[in-house]
């Protein structure tokens, strides 16, 4: 494991801040440990080198860290966590060690190596578990709560740590059964001109629950699961009317959902049942003019106990780095629009600002 030691003062050179630069030296004595925070062909060292401020030599066994001394203090906390990640059997990637630094440079009360090693589900040596601050929260807030609403852009693990935590559930033995739903909203009154029977034409909308479904349970129990009703895949429609007891209910894609469906849906709640409804706000395919009923819901039920709001980000992207670059992307065109809309009905002298923002220009 590494041991900071002791910090040797160097007068002859200052850092940014203008304090004396210092030098910190981490012993590893498990080589094991220094070949995984040197990574392939140094890769992660490369890394850590530029995400910190300090200067970072390794030789050996040993890391000198030499810098400021609050520079050196954050290059020793990014260390010990990405050893202690290490020592509780993580194989460190280049994603990792900027997660963590990024919660370092958060200054969250959430330690770094707690949120990443937090094991939802394992299954054939594949574990799933958050890996965000956000997405920890996240599902720290469905073992808290009876109704989450998972609201965040793709990406950001809404649906997959919800189900994940659905098989938990259902493992040990909380709840009696998963359903699954999400409406069917592109295939809208033409089902009937689709081919193949009813379960053939609603399969493409629902097929993103049955491949998650797969990654958590062995492919040879799932038909029987559904057989046996302990698994239930079916569109939002086939909610109407029932009362769901011991079950974990997950509502995908709720962006979808008009109020009045958002309301009946909630409202299937039955005892000793847990409900978690996904969706991203930024991508609505109802037809022109309809509301989103996960988009008022808050305002609904945000004051209401035992129902929790649970907003994921672009930091919380666990796809391709490039995708949370283009959902900032598009929230910016989306703010510039916004403002160049409201500017322009501003503009004309006498014009009221129907349905949009009022105010008073001086």
């Amino acid at each position: 494991m590494g041991r900071p030691m002791t910090g040797t003062p160097n007068p002859s050179s200052a850092g940014s801040s203008g304090a004396a630069r210092v030098q910190t030296k981490i012993s590893v004595t498990d080589p094991k440990i220094m070949v995984n925070l040197l990574g392939a062909k140094d890769e992660i060292l490369r890394l850590i080198e530029r995400t910190l401020a300090s200067d970072v030599h390794v030789r050996g066994n040993e890391i000198t860290i030499t810098g400021d001394p609050a520079e050196n203090a954050t290059a020793e906390r990014l260390f010990s966590e990405l050893i202690e990640l290490i020592e509780r059997g993580e194989t460190l990637s280049v994603d990792s060690v900027r997660r963590t630094a990024a919660m370092l440079e958060d200054a969250t009360a959430e330690r770094p190596a707690e949120v990443l090693t937090l094991n939802i589900l394992s299954r054939r040596g594949k574990t799933i578990r958050p890996k965000t601050l956000g997405q920890k929260r996240y599902v720290d807030s469905i073992d808290e709560n009876t109704i989450v609403f998972g609201i965040g852009p793709a990406g950001t693990g809404k649906t997959y740590l919800a189900m994940a935590k659905a098989v938990q559930a259902l493992t040990a033995k909380q709840v009696s059964r998963i359903i699954l739903t999400r409406p069917a909203v592109e295939a809208g009154e033409r089902l009937g001109f689709l081919p193949g029977t009813l379960n053939e034409k609603i399969d493409p909308y629902l097929r993103p629950l049955y491949d998650a479904l797969h990654d958590m349970l062995d492919p040879e129990s799932i038909p029987r699961l559904m057989a046996a009703g302990t698994i239930e895949v079916a569109p939002l429609a086939y909610m109407r009317g029932r009362t769901l007891n011991d079950a974990f209910i997950i509502l995908d894609e709720a962006q979808n959902t008009t109020p009045e469906q958002m309301k009946m849906f909630l409202t299937r709640l039955g005892f000793g049942a847990k409900i978690v409804v996904t969706g991203d706000v930024t991508q609505v395919d109802l037809p022109g003019g309809t509301t989103s009923g996960l988009k008022v819901v808050r305002e609904i039920l945000q004051n209401v106990e035992d129902v929790h709001f649970a907003e994921l980000s672009s930091s919380d992207v666990v796809r391709h780095r490039l995708v949370a670059e283009i959902v900032d992307a598009y929230a910016r065109y989306d703010d510039e629009q916004e403002r160049a809309a409201t500017q322009s009905v501003h503009a004309v002298p006498g014009r009221a600002a129907s349905g949009g923002r009022t105010g008073r220009r001086r």
